[in-house]
């Protein structure tokens, strides 16, 4: 068993006064007692509410992450080192980039990293982006601002995009080429009577590429966010003292930049408003991360965007196959696999993964 609590029903007063020294918490007093609620929709993590009473009457309130409860979903995390990359990025990365993220008051895991415990500011009030109702303009260019600020305060930054854990490892990815066809042969399935049939025969063709994940992640130019989308986002903070927070890093990674952007705009807005705004929020992209002392071109980034498209279609169908199965889940995975195929297909994403083979 870990020193520390990995699950919520574990956290107790006196363990929370011992981690939280000198931090807003502490300041409010002893911690006397401890309830809690979930939150949140992940499926790879639990995420939960503690309601903290403290000595002399006051109440605070702490959001907190823990590993799932589900075996098959933590067994792909522990597979995929997800557990260990969030509590990393908390732990070494988050304080040096320019986005905003929860504050982490605590960040601890075991050796194999397989348990863990992340303590955070409570960033409520706040709407949580909802992946299937997709979301207005100011959303969507809150989110393109965010993902300008992540890459270009990490670009080609080597205290960054050198660190090792920050690498995909070649044996994690030779363990998603393998898995993938099983992924998608249960995805097939799953999905035989829903999604389009042109999409499926894009998701065929893509099961058939003999690796996945070279084209988006090598040569890394910056830390991509690799889960870009609006189930990981948190809109009007603090009652709207804030525009967006960007929440869930486990799949945070040493990559390409259009790999988020890429996959928010095929799987995070839907295609109606990604339609109607696609070349504003490309323009806004470009614009954003020319602040931050990395001028792109449309033309720069047209090529990688439509490899980055592919992302999101990947991603739900090795997820549906490996993560707790849930009906939202369900819905969610369909909804990404749909916008994804459908940016892919407008711009032709698979031709141009086989020409960069």
């Amino acid at each position: 068993m870990p020193a520390f609590p990995s699950h919520p029903d574990a956290v107790t007063a006196p363990w929370l006064n011992a981690a939280l020294p000198d931090t807003s918490i502490a300041d409010h007093g002893s911690i006397e007692q401890v309830t809690w609620e979930p939150i949140g929709t992940g499926q790879v993590g639990d995420s939960v509410r503690f309601h903290l009473s403290h000595l002399g009457g006051g109440t605070t309130t702490l959001a907190a992450k823990f590993p799932a409860a589900d075996e098959r979903s933590r067994g792909t995390a522990a597979m995929l080192g997800l557990y260990a990359k969030e509590v990393r990025f908390y732990q070494n990365v988050a304080a040096n980039l320019a986005l905003r993220t929860p504050k982490a008051y605590h960040a601890e895991m075991n050796a194999e990293g397989t348990d863990f415990i992340l303590l955070f500011e409570d960033l409520g009030p706040a709407r949580i982006g909802n992946q299937l109702d997709s979301c207005s303009i100011e959303d969507a260019r809150a989110a393109i601002a965010q993902a300008a600020a992540l890459h270009g305060s990490s670009w080609q930054d080597p205290a960054i995009i050198e660190v090792e854990w920050l690498r995909t490892p070649e044996a994690v990815v030779g363990q998603i080429n393998a898995l993938y066809p099983q992924a998608h042969a249960v995805f097939r399935e799953r999905y035989a009577d829903t999604l389009e049939p042109e999409y499926m025969a894009l998701c065929e063709a893509v099961a058939a590429l003999p690796d996945l994940s070279a084209a988006r992640l090598s040569p890394p130019q910056c830390a991509v966010h690799g889960d870009f989308r609006l189930d990981n986002m948190l809109f009007d903070v603090r009652g709207g003292a804030e525009a967006i927070a960007v929440l869930d890093w486990q799949t945070v990674t040493a990559g390409r930049a259009m790999t988020d952007i890429g996959y928010f705009m095929g799987t995070g807005i839907g295609n109606d408003l990604r339609r109607a705004h696609e070349d504003e929020l490309l323009d806004l992209y470009c614009a954003e991360m020319a602040k931050h002392g990395v001028p792109l071109t449309r033309a720069d980034i047209a090529r990688e965007y439509r490899v980055g498209a592919l992302h999101g279609l990947t991603t739900a169908v090795f997820s549906a196959a490996f993560v707790e199965r849930t009906d939202r889940g369900d819905a969610n995975f369909l909804s990404m696999a749909r916008g994804a195929c459908a940016l892919a297909l407008e711009h032709n994403s698979l031709a141009t993964i086989e020409e960069k083979a």
